[in-house]
């Protein structure tokens, strides 16, 4: 019989200000979605989401300002024209994690709370020792096939 280890569960990143690494990145050209993964050196992960374009597939200004400013940050270049969406992954960002409690839209009478990034500003990397879940994935080693094991090396 399998056992499956418990975990704490999900945990709201605490208010404060902390340095986050960008792991991730994923984009939906189709409806203009782009997610931008993050986790700060105690390994706790946040997503922040932008919406490229509004319901009538048209830029959405707002979202291309925010999540500008949030990529020329990651970057520390703020003269960078456009980016491929991978291309902040692996950087780092100081900002403020701030809580915002707003009711349910399931329940009006329970609230719920959001972590949202408040001011943000460049970092170079973790100001302390990150967590194992916190450390960047190493990149596969060129001896190492990308797919994993050499059949035709083992069989010779």
């Amino acid at each position: 019989m399998a056992r499956i280890p418990m975990t704490s569960g999900f945990t709201l990143i605490p208010e404060g200000t902390y340095v986050f690494r960008i792991y991730d990145v994923k984009y939906d050209e189709t409806f203009g979605k782009l997610s931008v993964m993050l986790v700060n050196a105690q390994g706790m992960k946040h997503t922040e989401n932008f919406s490229l374009m509004d319901n009538n597939s048209e830029p959405n200004e707002k979202a291309l300002n925010a999540f500008s400013y949030f990529a020329k940050t990651a970057l520390n270049d703020f003269t960078v024209e456009d980016i491929d969406h991978t291309d902040i992954i692996d950087h780092y960002i100081r900002a403020e994690v701030v809580h915002t409690k707003m009711p349910s839209r399931k329940d009006p009478t329970k609230t719920v709370t959001f972590a949202n990034l408040g001011d943000k500003s460049p970092a170079d990397g973790f100001d302390e020792i990150p967590a194992p879940a916190a450390k960047p994935t190493p990149a596969p080693s060129a001896s190492a096939p990308a797919g994993g094991l050499d059949l035709d090396s083992l069989l010779k």
